[in-house]
Formats: C-alpha cells, sequence, structure tokens
C-alpha cells in the first residue's frame, strides 16, 4: 500500500497514541520526583515523630505513676480499681486517637500527580 492509499484513521489513531505516550511519561518522570522528595520528607518526619512519641510515652508514664499515687493518697481506693480506671481511660484515649489519625490519613498524596492525570486525560478524551 502506498502512503495515499493507507486508512487516514490509522494514522491519527497512532500519533494520538505516541502523544499519550509521551504525556504519561512526562507524568510518571514528574511522579518519581515527587516520590523522592517526599520519601525524604516522610523518613526525616518520621525519625522526628518517633522520638517525640518515645519521650511523650516516658512522660506519659511518668504522669500516670504521680496519678495512682495520689488518687490512693486521696481516696483510699485500692490500688486494682485504680489501674483499671487509668487503663480504661487509656483505652478511650487510643481508640480516639486511631479513629481521627485513620480519618486523617486518607486521601491521595500526590496531588500534583493527579492533577497532571487528570488534565491528560481531559485532553486525550477532548473534554474541556
Amino acid at each position: 500500500m502506498s502512503e495515499s492509499q493507507r486508512p487516514r484513521g490509522l494514522g491519527a489513531a497512532a500519533r494520538v497514541t505516541a502523544l499519550a505516550s509521551s504525556v504519561m511519561d512526562l507524568h510518571v518522570r514528574i511522579a518519581l520526583q515527587e516520590m523522592d522528595r517526599e520519601k525524604r520528607r516522610l523518613i526525616s518526619g518520621g525519625v522526628f515523630l518517633a522520638m517525640g512519641g518515645v519521650l511523650m510515652l516516658f512522660a506519659l508514664l511518668a504522669f500516670e505513676v504521680i496519678l495512682v499515687i495520689w488518687i490512693q493518697k486521696t481516696f483510699s481506693w485500692e490500688m486494682e480499681w485504680i489501674l483499671l480506671l487509668v487503663a480504661s481511660i487509656n483505652l478511650v484515649l487510643a481508640g480516639l486517637s486511631l479513629r481521627i489519625g485513620g480519618y486523617l490519613a486518607k486521601g491521595p498524596y500526590l496531588p500534583e500527580t493527579l492533577e497532571g492525570l487528570s488534565r491528560t486525560t481531559k485532553a486525550v478524551l477532548g473534554k474541556s
């Protein structure tokens, strides 16, 4: 088949496919750069969060020991009831924290990439 006999739709489809492929390559490159930047930020943030969490745990344990001693001196309760009360408070606070943390952790992590993919999809499909 000569160039003039080839169906025109096939050439247009190939060009659209090549365009979509190059745009997707660009978005993959951007996503990899974002991931590298985010990885460094998340690792250093995780280290500091772990340090803060361990120190906060020690402070919480010291506070709970002081609270148990204070409750025992003030109300003359038995140690088992005091420990049950403190453990119950800890469970309620832990449940609330996990629930709130799970809610806050949802969502897209790379908004620039999602926005770029959305624009690309609209451009390839011909939507404005």
